[in-house]
């Protein structure tokens, strides 16, 4: 079939031609943003899953709607900053959304002093004010100046917050891969937004991470539990899955027979990214106008290949010889959360030497941990890549942390 009529999608954070397995999710952002508009509070959500489940693509619907809505919309995708990088950031986002709630030649008293908190906000990251908000307003005095950044980022969204009611609009930040940001900047943006829900402002933060941010969330304020939902998206249904090839390939005139849709997903597992990836490489091998059985298994050696070459490759390269060690050791053991002891016998070590490798493949996002003592891969089929990629488990020779060796 022809290449310009390919319906799938699997480019990262890319939307699908059907979006399928998500209307709770969908229902849930309609109904914070209705809420807030007619001044009242609703939990907020971060939406948690592993790589390749939707999680951006989500973000994207939100952001669809709320500007459909009039909403002004900030978008950032996280990444690890210090406090000066994470204010300046922050400070170019808000500008631009103070400026899209009203041009300055229709600002009031409350848009101006906005602009001033703004102001001071940025001049905090350089007191010299060799960097600034580029509102060329004075900075206001006593407000987002107090040198913490919790207190801070309080009082630049409370007063954005106050001028986008009286233009009767809100604000919603959609922040992407939350769990980057810093325990200090993970609590700061708690903080602020538990602030506005007290004063029921129409501006709210709605993220998206990895299965732990919850329990960061939880660990930087106690009541985060309090102010958003956590939904945890993965997987599509089987019904959903087969939506999910079937309707666009529909929209082109191709039909799948019902043995090559549960050969489709089973390959698959249901993952989203994985289908648009099957659904990609399929319109390609097929002759159409009906997708069989065999299509499907013809199709797998260059879905594979596409996967391992972009979607797992680029993670593994990241790692050390022993921290790519860890992850084929797990992979050894299944697919499942992996208890750490049992990941060292595997590598004929103790498990309290390999204690640092697993927390730096957590800090990269390649494993998390659903409870205490395990670790699970962050990407679906990691595990089948891995063994796949690394033939043979070679576990680096053991030297003790510090300790240079003689070639040194």
């Amino acid at each position: 079939m022809r290449a310009l009529t390919n319906p799938y999608t699997p480019n990262a954070g890319a939307e699908p031609e059907a979006v399928v397995g998500r209307d709770d999710q969908l229902e849930s952002f309609d109904l914070l943003l209705a809420r807030l508009a007619r001044g009242r509070t609703e939990q907020s959500m971060i939406v948690t899953g592993l790589r390749g489940v939707g999680k951006t693509v989500l973000l994207g619907q939100f952001r669809s709607k709320a500007l459909a809505q009039e909403w002004v919309v900030i978008e950032q995708e996280v990444s690890k900053h210090d406090e000066a990088d994470f204010r300046r950031d922050m400070s170019s986002r808000l500008r631009a959304g103070l400026l899209e709630l009203s041009p300055r030649a229709r600002w009031s008293d409350r848009f101006q002093h906005a602009a001033a908190v703004l102001q001071s906000f940025a001049l905090s990251v350089d007191p010299s004010g060799g960097w600034s908000a580029g509102l060329d307003v004075q900075a206001a005095e006593g407000f987002a100046d107090h040198g913490n950044l919790a207190m801070d980022l309080t009082d630049v969204l409370l007063a954005l917050g106050e001028a986008a009611r009286e233009r009767e609009r809100g604000v919603v930040l959609l922040l992407d891969e939350v769990q980057f940001l810093s325990k200090q900047q993970l609590e700061a943006l708690i903080q602020a937004l538990h602030k506005m829900v007290q004063r029921k402002l129409p501006i709210t933060m709605v993220g998206a991470g990895l299965p732990q941010i919850a329990e960061l969330a939880g660990d930087a304020k106690s009541y985060a539990e309090r102010l958003f939902k956590f939904p945890e998206i993965g997987d599509l249904s089987d019904a959903d899955a087969r939506a999910a090839l079937a309707r666009p390939a529909r929209e082109e005139g191709v039909t799948y027979t019902a043995s090559a849709l549960d050969r489709a997903v089973d390959i698959t597992g249901g993952y989203p990214c994985f289908v648009q990836e099957l659904g990609y490489a399929v319109w390609t091998v097929a002759v159409g106008p009906e997708v069989i059985e065999e299509d499907v298994e013809a199709a797998v050696p260059a879905y594979e290949a596409k996967l391992d070459a972009s979607f797992f490759r680029i993670r593994l390269d990241r790692a050390t010889d022993l921290q790519r060690a860890y992850l084929r050791a797990m992979a050894q053991l299944g697919p499942a959360a992996q208890k750490a002891s049992d990941v060292a016998d595997v590598m004929g070590r103790a498990s309290t030497n390999l204690g640092p490798t697993r927390a730096e493949l957590i800090n990269m996002g390649l494993l998390w941990t659903p409870q205490h003592g395990y670790a699970a891969f962050t990407v679906p089929h990691f595990d089948r890549f891995l063994l796949r990629a690394i033939p043979r488990l070679d576990v680096p020779a053991h030297r003790p942390r510090g300790r240079r060796s003689s070639s040194e």
